[in-house]
């Protein structure tokens, strides 16, 4: 009989299963992974870096970040935030960097440090890691004594268990069978596909710019992301902020904020939908013909593919020239206010048909899992059965790039330890 068992050998139960030990190291803990190694996931974020948590050290700002759970996860954050986080790997010899964007990386630039510093506690605390051991079933002992776990390597009982097993459907239909009420996953964190030639010959070009995704119908529900402004069209989804052109179609924090928060309306979409795209945001149609205008006095022999009136990666205002019908040899002495006008259409009103996404990156998010309502976020306890706990993305918290998911682990992670602690 363990006394907790942690259900999934990621960052957010290594971490749980960490603090528990630390604290009691009387306790027999265990981890349960069904896959060969553990820590997969840390492994491979960040391109192999591991963006362990983010330079936001206000709790309400932090919240922030989520989609799904910002209301919730708010008083968490006031218990234990990023600032606690740094603490914890800086004890144990792991120092943290701030990039410019404010995500931090530990200062090797490798994800294998994060690994080796929990490996090397939990090897130091005595929790028995049990890799290859896929869980079938989970079932309630007797008089609520605890909780029986079948895997595919025999059965183990313990007194508590912490389910942190992540965006998994197999645990979520034994959560549910359970009593749990489970929110349907949904992707989020992922980029647009788009074959539009506008953009399809550009891969790499970055910019700043403006989003909007449209509606598929009038009924649409309306949702905003980080509005600077009132906006003039209607739109169920609107970003500000870097844009990437790829080989596929767009990504960067614009693209991967709309998808986070985003991600109901988006998959009710079947991710075939029209975005609005501002290159300029700071200008409207209306002010950029009468820029456009005032380049024509200034810059009359000139032509104006070669001209690049505006702050754009040059390729990209090649392609939305082209795009205007303007041709190459066209100058700006010939050039007819109509064709200023849907070269400034193109500049700040560039609609672009979406047709698919693809993961960012190894950036596998997914919104849904436990209802919130069900947990208690003072200690991540199960409000619907006794001594069963969660921690990590189990639960329908999920958060945009930038080190805020891994944030969530380690919160959540703390305080189901403490939680447990308290029980024992």
């Amino acid at each position: 009989m363990f006394d907790v068992l942690v259900a999934g050998g990621g960052a957010s139960g290594f971490y749980a299963a960490i603090h528990i030990a630390e604290k009691n190291p009387n306790l027999k803990i265990g981890i349960l992974e069904k896959g060969k190694d553990v820590l997969s996931k840390v492994k491979i974020s960040g391109g192999g870096r591991c963006n362990v948590t983010h330079a936001e050290f206000d709790p309400k700002e932090m919240s922030k970040n989520y989609p799904r759970g910002e209301k919730e996860i708010l008083g968490p954050f006031h218990n234990y935030c990023s600032g606690d986080t740094v603490g914890f790997f800086h004890e144990r010899g792991v120092n943290l960097k701030i990039e410019e964007d404010g995500r931090m990386f530990p200062e090797t630039n490798s994800s294998q440090t994060i690994i080796d510093c929990f490996l090397k506690e939990v090897t130091k605390l005595g929790i028995k890691v049990i890799t290859q051991s896929a869980i079938k079933n989970i079932e309630p002992l007797p008089e609520e004594k605890g909780w029986k776990i079948i895997c595919v390597k025999g059965v183990f009982e313990c007194k508590k268990v912490l389910i942190a097993t992540g965006s998994s459907p197999k645990i979520w239909s034994i959560l549910e069978k359970l009593g749990h009420t489970i929110v349907p996953p949904v992707p989020s964190l992922f980029t647009f596909n788009t074959k539009d030639n506008r953009i399809s010959n550009i891969p790499g070009v970055s910019t700043y710019a403006k989003v909007k995704v449209l509606p598929k119908k009038k009924t649409a529900t309306k949702v905003t992301v980080a509005l600077k402004s009132a906006p003039k069209q209607e739109a169920v989804l609107e970003s500000e902020g870097p844009i990437l052109v790829t080989h596929w179609g767009l990504s960067g924090p614009a693209i991967l904020k709309l998808s986070a928060w985003g991600a109901n309306v988006l998959n009710n979409y079947n991710y075939k939908f029209d975005i609005l795209v501002n290159w300029l945001p700071d200008f409207h149609k209306g002010a950029i013909v009468d820029y456009l205008m005032q380049i024509k006095e200034v810059e009359a022999k000139k032509t104006i593919l070669r001209t690049k009136a505006v702050e754009l990666p040059r390729r990209l205002w090649v392609n939305l020239v082209k795009a205007s019908g303007i041709n190459e040899t066209v100058k700006w002495a010939d050039v007819t206010k109509a064709q200023l006008q849907l070269l400034a259409n193109q500049l700040t009103n560039c609609k672009i048909s979406i047709d698919g996404k693809s993961t960012f990156k190894e950036e596998f998010v997914t919104a849904g899992g436990v209802d919130l309502k069900e947990i208690n976020f003072k200690t991540y306890k199960s409000k619907n059965l006794p001594n069963l706990y969660f921690a990590g993305e189990v639960i329908n918290v999920d958060a945009i790039t930038g080190g805020f998911n891994f944030q969530n682990a380690w919160t959540s992670g703390y305080l189901a330890a403490q939680g447990i602690l308290s029980e024992l």
